[in-house]
């Protein structure tokens, strides 16, 4: 699909109005605000193509699983995010004709989402069947600081004569999810009322006993003298799961009639079940009673405070500068930290495919971004999530077979496995990898140590576990191997030493032994807790080592390229570029045997290792593996062109990184994958942000202090962008081949500018130049 959104550096804009994209505006319009979630469906009925969703965080359902033959090991269900409360809905009826664009002659249509401040606007004019005509215009959002409550304004004015309008506010339950397995609806009514000047539902998932109550009040409004009354009719209408009211009155003739909506939305995950429906409502009035004009300013105010710590300004390409603020804008709506429970799905609020389940995506993608835009404590709120599941961890493991250890779920809610490919939910083993790396991560980045005593050690301690079960030893090889997995790149099924997976195995071992020394003379009692929690022993330690140690890592020899795994080097290797552009994408031309076949990557594998554990190899040793893995990798993977991007721009190879930038950062904008009315890809987005900071920016961190290697496209005039780092806050900006860092925040920051250390008191900045000769970003400067 081609490109029909406006470029514009704070707004997404479309202009005109086309059913065939409605369902991608669906998606790419989507607000919310790490509590709930709402895709940019229409206000009033409409006929034509839509996925109604509105979502609430971490309500969801286990639908029965659905395969087409049994496994042992199959997990019994798949979890899914609910298609909750439509809290939006509001009918309009002009002289008793029903507005429905999918019905009506539309002109003037637009539709703006604000990332500055948080809001959707729509506008049209429309001509009906009976010939009268109406201006609507609406704005609406959910609230970042009142996270309950989500409001709506909406305007309608009919065109050159007066009408009888009638506008009915309704919140509506009787829901259900496009992607349900067995087509069955997922909610039991409680109860539901309305009145003159309210209307209330609660109702229940049929299982697991969710419970969502939604509360309505509304305020009515008429443009001209400020003392001019009108009469208003109101009707109650209540049934199963639905309540709401018509309100009738008579508009004169370019009159404006304007109604707002004030919605309260509450779970039980957040109040006592009994007391839902009070809450929504006390909510709900509490919100009436500030105002829309109140609530519209708070809102204002959040997202100020969120670009203010962490926008990303790129002078000179404005395509470019919308797509990250765009990118930055969802990752915000979608997760908070304010909530341990919760985690990110990789559509986040923006539609149902994947269930809105946790995939490996969080570890690998998303904690660097909340790491250097948000408080510590989001990030350490990820990684809490993963060890209040660690016990169903143990059970996922226990349940293929193995005596010990854990393995994180692929896909989870609530750290029960619940994806059900066997090439994914048997094989993809390496998101256990990803878990331990988050770790790592985590503890470089904030320098947290005592996170490992309370929570990471015990973690590290049982994928260890795992991996020393799940390896072999061939005395043939005299190595240990990992046989029967699925690597990152899922265009190979049950293969033998994926080398991705074996090197994140063989660090996850060898990382778990060296904290565990360090925790023994550091922080002695809270190590002596673990080992004696789970009884780990001196000769697991060894034992670790030893597997880490003599890990088989396949290398040719002649290339000295790292080897995806056994035997890749025996197909038929041909260039992407050399394919007939009518075999792509493959996923959808090829069969899947011949795809399983073929040479060709669905995203990062070998890279995304040598991306990961950058600081254990050379230049050359990325370039050789870049050279030969990227012009056979498809990029059929939303997670694909970051972590090229990234490795690019490492390697000095400038117009890839760009080229792959703009790739992953318009990759819903632009429908690249013409899949976007799904869902726009959240995780992914995480990993847009990492290709312009630690890509362009080349930011690291070694050794307790925050690296800086920038650089920025040429055709970019600037690239500025800000990061947290321990108490210190960044803004880093680079000009003309120039880079000035400086601290706006309250403490010292320890840097590595162009290769010089520095160390940055709070309030001073300090400027230095890439070196034109080094090539790479990697190169030193002048500071």
């Amino acid at each position: 699909m081609k490109p029909y959104l406006k470029v514009n550096e704070w707004r997404i804009i479309e202009e005109g109005f086309d059913p065939e994209r409605n369902e991608v505006s669906e998606s790419v319009f989507s607000i919310g605000n790490g509590y709930m979630g709402q895709r940019a469906n229409f206000e009033e009925r409409y006929g034509g193509p839509s996925l109604q969703g509105s979502y609430m965080a971490g309500v969801y359902y286990p639908d029965k699983t659905r395969v087409g033959w049994w496994k042992n090991g199959y997990p019994e269900y798949f979890a899914k995010v609910l298609n909750s409360v439509n809290w939006i809905g509001i009918d309009v009826e002009i002289d008793g004709e029903t507005l429905d664009l999918s019905a009506a002659t539309v002109e003037d249509f637009a539709r703006t989402l604000d990332m500055r401040e948080g809001t959707l606007c729509r506008s049209f004019t429309a001509t009906l069947s009976n010939n009268k005509k109406v201006r609507v215009e609406s704005l609406r959002f959910v609230s970042v600081p009142f996270k309950e409550i989500g409001v709506i304004r909406y305007t309608v004015t009919p065109i050159g004569e007066a009408a009888q309008l009638k506008l009915t506010p309704y919140l509506d339950a009787d829901v259900a999810n496009k992607d349900s397995n067995y087509d069955e609806k997922f909610w039991d009514g409680i109860a539901q009322d309305s009145g003159v000047d309210y209307a209330s539902v609660e109702v229940r998932t049929k299982k697991l006993d969710f419970r969502v109550a939604s509360h309505m009040v509304y305020e009515l409004a008429a443009s001209g003298e400020a003392d001019q009354e009108f009469h208003v009719e109101a009707e109650t209408h209540k049934r199963d799961k639905f309540a709401g009211l018509t309100l009738s009155l008579r508009a004169e003739a370019d009159q404006s009639i304007t109604l707002y909506k004030y919605v309260a939305n509450v779970t039980s995950r957040d109040h006592e079940p009994e007391k839902l429906a009070v809450k929504a409502q006390e909510l709900a009035e509490k919100a009436l009673e500030g105002g829309f004009d109140a609530l519209l300013e708070s809102q204002r105010e959040a997202w100020a405070a969120k670009w203010r710590d962490g926008d990303i300004a790129i002078e000179g390409d404005e395509t470019a500068q919308q797509a990250i603020r765009f990118n930055i804008f969802q990752l915000h709506q979608t997760y908070t930290g304010e909530d341990d429970r919760l985690n990110i799905g990789p559509k986040g609020f923006t539609g149902e495919k994947y269930g809105g389940s946790t995939y490996w995506d969080t570890e690998a993608y998303c904690i660097p971004f909340y790491l250097s835009t948000a408080d510590p404590g989001v990030a350490r709120n990820l990684l809490i999530y993963r060890y209040k599941h660690l016990e169903k961890a143990k059970e996922n493991a226990a349940k293929l077979g193995f005596s010990k250890g854990a393995l994180y779920p692929m896909v989870t809610m609530n750290g029960e496995e619940c994806h059900n490919e066997w090439e994914i939910t048997f094989e993809e083993i390496h998101r256990n990898g990803a878990i331990a790396y988050a770790i790592y991560n985590y503890v470089e980045y904030t320098g947290d140590t005592a996170y490992l005593g309370e929570y990471g050690f015990e973690v590290l301690a049982e994928l260890s576990r795992f991996w020393e079960e799940r390896v072999n030893y061939s005395e043939r090889r005299g190595a240990y191997l990992i046989l029967g997995v699925t690597g990152p790149n899922e265009y190979e099924n049950n293969v033998n030493n994926n080398w991705y997976t074996n090197r994140m195995a063989a660090w996850t071992l060898e990382y778990t032994t060296d904290i565990a020394r360090t925790l023994k003379t550091e922080q002695p009692d809270a190590y002596a807790a673990v080992v004696g929690k789970i009884g780990l022993t001196d000769g697991e330690l060894a034992k670790w080592s030893d597997i880490s140690e003599r890990m088989l890592l396949a290398e040719d020899a002649e290339s000295g390229v790292f080897l995806q795994q056994d035997g890749f080097l025996d197909k038929d290797i041909l260039p992407v570029a050399e394919l007939d552009p009518s075999n792509l994408p493959i996923n959808q031309k090829w069969s899947w045997d011949r795809i399983l076949r073929s040479c060709y990557i669905k995203q990062a594998d070998v890279l995304q290792g040598l991306f990961f554990l950058g600081d254990r190899y050379d230049l050359d040793t990325k370039r050789r593996n870049f050279d030969f893995y990227e012009p056979i990798t498809v990029h059929e993977s939303s997670l694909s062109p970051c972590v090229h991007s990234i490795l690019a721009g490492e390697l000095g190879y400038t117009e890839k990184a760009y080229e792959m930038y703009l790739r992953t950062s318009r990759l819903d904008l632009d429908n690249y994958n013409n899949d976007t009315e799904d869902g726009c890809h959240t995780t992914s987005m995480a990993g847009t942000w990492m290709s312009v900071v630690q890509g362009f920016g080349g930011l690291r961190v070694r050794g307790g202090r925050l690296v800086l290697n920038p650089f920025s496209p040429e055709s970019w005039t600037s690239l500025s962008f800000k990061v947290g780092f321990r108490g210190a806050r960044l803004k880093v900006t680079v000009s003309g081949g120039k880079t000035t860092v400086e601290n706006e925040g309250a403490e010292s920051a320890a840097l590595t500018l162009y290769g010089r250390e520095v160390d940055l008191p709070a309030g001073d900045s300090v400027s230095g130049e890439r070196d034109p000769q080094a090539g790479a970003p990697e190169g030193v400067g002048r500071v």
